[in-house]
């Protein structure tokens, strides 16, 4: 096995450029780029990822469900890393563990397609069949750029370089100091119950450090920098193999895909004897596989026995994304399905409650939105689910924006109707958790994992239900 016996595989989701010659220059040119990352920081986050997998640190990976380039600039940036931070905050105070963050940015540009082709209506009326839009390292959303062009991909690393720079640089400026929390931008947030949850938040963690100093042990010593700064790694799913591949650089230790610090299989790349399979299993970097209604438990335990034949703890995290309506008939069989193999402890269990619950806008079938309550639901089943399995859910995997005003999906503390999708709509691609609808969902989590810190040994439905209903309730009686 090596880095390049892919290319001897079949290739889902390829694409077909018009000049190969344009293509070889290109990827020539990738190949003799820096890493976007390093080997130290993968090895890094596999550590953490192998204390998530014991059940010592919970994961929290999310972003946008793709990026387009013009996404790379200073407010967008910031607004997902603050929230992030945010949310991070109130999952470390209810679950008393450290948080392992990863975003979704700094290279999710590109995009899987069930069709290689869609119909688009032109201003006239006039209907028109165009390649479809693959994201922005393939080709743009102008009916003029459909034609797939591999510069392209220079500019998908150049733009993850700028990104990851000034994520870099904005981390390492102090805006993760944990010394002034009542400092992190919470003022566009509507909800009275969620103000008042994060004041809770933040006067405990004023009153703890304040404690610390007293006592001698000052928080704000250099020997203390874990209060001041933060880890943060970067995601994408691995889509375009050739990318990837010459990213790809051999060490004493083996290959590592340095365009990223993790990348995950989506479901349309994830065949047994597909090329992306072989990819991934050649590479050093932790891996997660999106796990849904079209995987069978045995597909699941022979796609883990490729990926990881030597049950590396933490090496491969599993997305479960089955929708609300599915969860409760499937996940248990996948759970028991890894806990009859070696594989059991090694893996993350991490729930994507986004993607199975995507569905048209009852007023323009044409809209794609998401309901909150089905998000919530397929969530807080995932927990209870793992629970009563003997089982731990070790993170969540979410589509969401910082972006002020976002109104994608329905429902929320906002109470955001069918009727508020056309307000602010902006997503060119899968709908996405607004600010508010993110910390919703922190909230949500971040009780239920103190109960079970304090003590409780499963989540019962009265306790997810009431969880998930308080919100509401707040934001009604306020």
């Amino acid at each position: 096995m090596s880095k390049e016996s892919w290319r001897e595989k079949r290739i889902e989701q390829d694409v077909q450029y018009p000049d190969d010659a344009h293509l070889k220059r290109v990827l020539d040119q990738l190949g003799t780029l820096p890493g976007l990352v390093t080997p130290f920081e993968i090895d890094r986050l596999r550590n953490q990822m192998a204390e998530v997998a014991d059940g010592n640190a919970f994961l929290l990976q999310c972003g946008d469900c793709a990026e387009l380039f013009s996404y790379c600039n200073p407010q967008q940036i910031e607004a997902k890393l603050k929230l992030t931070l945010l949310m991070s905050l109130i999952l470390i105070h209810g679950a008393r563990l450290p948080v392992v963050r990863i975003g979704r940015m700094g290279g999710q540009y590109a995009k899987p397609r069930s069709k290689p082709t869609e119909v688009v209506e032109l201003p006239n009326g006039e209907k028109r069949t165009v390649l479809s839009f693959r994201g922005d390292n393939v080709n743009g959303l102008g009916l003029d750029e459909r034609v797939p062009n591999p510069d392209r991909l220079l500019s998908a690393y150049f733009h993850s370089t700028a990104t990851l720079n000034y994520v870099r640089s904005w981390i390492s400026s102090g805006y993760a100091d944990l010394h002034a929390p009542h400092a992190w931008s919470f003022h566009h947030v509507q909800s009275e119950y969620l103000q008042r949850e994060f004041s809770r938040i933040t006067d405990s963690i004023v009153d703890t450090l304040d404690f610390m100093k007293t006592v001698g042990a000052d928080p704000s010593s250099d020997a203390n920098h874990v209060l001041n700064t933060v880890d943060y790694f970067i995601s994408h799913e691995g889509l375009m193999l050739e990318y990837e591949s010459k990213l790809t650089r051999e060490t004493e230790k083996g290959a590592y895909d340095l365009s990223a610090h993790t990348i995950w299989l989506g479901d349309r790349t994830r065949q047994l004897d597909g090329a992306h399979i072989e990819f991934f299993r050649s590479i050093r970097n932790p891996i997660g596989i999106k796990v849904g209604p079209s995987m069978s438990a045995k597909q699941l335990i022979d796609t883990l026995e490729i990926v990881n034949p030597d049950y590396e703890k933490g090496r491969v995290t599993l997305i479960s994304r089955y929708g609300a309506q599915k969860i409760d008939d499937l996940l248990p069989e996948h759970i028991r399905a890894v806990q009859a193999t070696k594989h059991n402890g090694k893996v993350i269990w991490c729930c994507d409650p986004m993607h199975g619950n995507t569905v048209s806008s009852p007023l323009n079938p044409s809209v794609k939105t998401r309901i909150f309550a089905d998000i919530v639901k397929e969530l807080t089943s995932s927990l209870r689910i793992h629970s009563a399995e003997n089982s731990r859910l070790g993170g969540v995997h979410l589509e969401l924006t910082g972006d002020e005003g976002v109104t994608e999906c329905i429902g929320g503390s906002m109470q955001l109707s069918d009727e508020d999708l056309s307000r602010n709509y902006l997503t060119y691609c899968d709908p996405r958790l607004n600010y508010e609808q993110s910390l919703d969902i922190a909230f949500i989590l971040s009780e239920v994992l103190r109960a079970q810190r304090k003590g409780a040994a499963d989540v019962s439905d009265a306790i997810v239900n009431a969880l998930a209903h308080s919100i509401d309730e707040d934001s009604d009686s306020s």
